[in-house]
């Protein structure tokens, strides 16, 4: 697995994902090989008018094929959204942001990152 040199950049593209979530904790970001990804921003709004939902958000580490909660079962008010990142984190080659809900389709998540590659 390499591993960039984020001093010595070549190039740095923005990227912005977005899903629906679904029961199933499901790879929303997976970072590409020879690259490092900026997480900048993780949003998730709660399109159901009526009921809250919950959300799960995961750092997947490839490394040691395990996934640690950034949030765990956060409520989000029904028509409100939450904003997840307080600060930046980088994802390394096969690294993943992973995501679920409480209610399928009730609970929309925007990630926005970059992309960091040094050849």
């Amino acid at each position: 697995m390499a591993q960039p040199n984020i001093v010595d950049v070549v190039s740095i593209f923005g990227e912005t994902k977005g899903a629906a979530l679904t029961t199933s904790l499901t790879s929303i970001v997976t970072c590409a090989a020879n690259k490092v990804y900026k997480i900048n921003a993780i949003y998730v709004s709660n399109v159901d008018g009526t009921d809250n939902a919950e959300v799960d958000i995961a750092f997947y580490n490839n490394d040691n094929t395990t996934a640690y909660y950034i949030a765990k079962t956060v409520v989000v008010p029904a028509d409100a959204s939450l904003d997840v990142l307080s600060k930046p984190i980088y994802l390394e080659e096969s690294d993943a942001i992973q995501a679920k809900a409480s209610a399928a389709s009730d609970l929309e998540i925007v990630v926005s990152y970059e992309i960091i590659a040094d050849s």
